[in-house]
């Protein structure tokens, strides 16, 4: 997506940039989850028609923020700062290549499948309007977990993920309404910093030497993310001195 004018510019930004399909799950056990129940919603499906969209609540308490949509293991996903899962089409089209089958919308557990946003390259506390009412903020990069993989059931799956660092993109509900198939997807805020999700995600993974650096993304920060990167900080700082 590009913005119009300075980087704090509201303007909505015309484009094809659009939603491809909403995506939702059901409970389903599992035998490849540490999740209390063996249950998860990893396998999202699209939907017709319109779905709300607001802010769950608390991680560990509360899910997803689409109604419909089931999250199982609220201890690592869901809540207020993860309401929200985004992961480009063009993304799953070149997985399709090293998977070798086809990769349907959902098929990474995406709430939400964007064509013509640059995902990976928006930066945290960016916001998008989707639609004509809802705004999302980004918030977190998705970290590749266990049932991630053995939802894939593809081998070392969560190292070819980290390596690829184009995770898809956790955001947050700042106005709530519906979204559907067809959505546009406008950039109305960019911040004028670099911590972008794979940015932030290859800080988190392969090179916690820009832990830090997250910081200049500020209170746009998953609150866990910037207790890790002040931590960072206070222990670069510790040796500095």
């Amino acid at each position: 997506m590009r913005a119009i004018g300075d980087p704090d510019d509201s303007t909505l930004t015309p484009g094809p940039e659009r939603l491809l399909s909403v995506n939702l799950g059901k409970p389903t056990k599992v035998d490849y989850t540490t999740a209390p129940d063996r249950l998860t919603g990893i396998d999202k499906r699209p939907v017709s028609g319109p779905v709300t969209v607001f802010p769950p609540g608390p991680k560990g308490r509360d899910g997803s923020g689409l109604r419909g949509d089931a999250v199982c293991d609220r201890r690592h996903h869901g809540g207020t700062d993860q309401a929200v899962y985004a992961f480009a089409r063009e993304d799953l089209d070149d997985w399709e290549g090293e998977v070798g089958h086809e990769l349907a919308n959902g098929a990474f557990g995406e709430n939400l499948t964007t064509l013509g946003v640059d995902v990976n390259g928006a930066r945290i506390g960016e916001r998008w309007r989707v639609g004509a009412r809802v705004v999302l903020e980004v918030s977190a990069a998705r970290i590749p977990c266990r049932t991630f993989a053995g939802w894939l059931d593809e081998r070392g799956w969560v190292r070819r993920f980290t390596q690829r660092a184009r995770p898809g993109a956790y955001l947050r509900v700042i106005e709530v309404g519906e979204v559907r198939a067809g959505d546009p997807v406008r950039l109305v805020h960019r911040p004028a910093h670099e911590v972008t999700v794979s940015f932030l995600f290859r800080a988190l993974t392969t090179e916690p030497a820009l832990l830090p650096r997250l910081l200049a993304a500020g209170e746009a920060l998953h609150p866990e993310t910037r207790r890790k990167a002040e931590t960072a900080l206070a222990r670069s700082d510790r040796r500095a001195g």
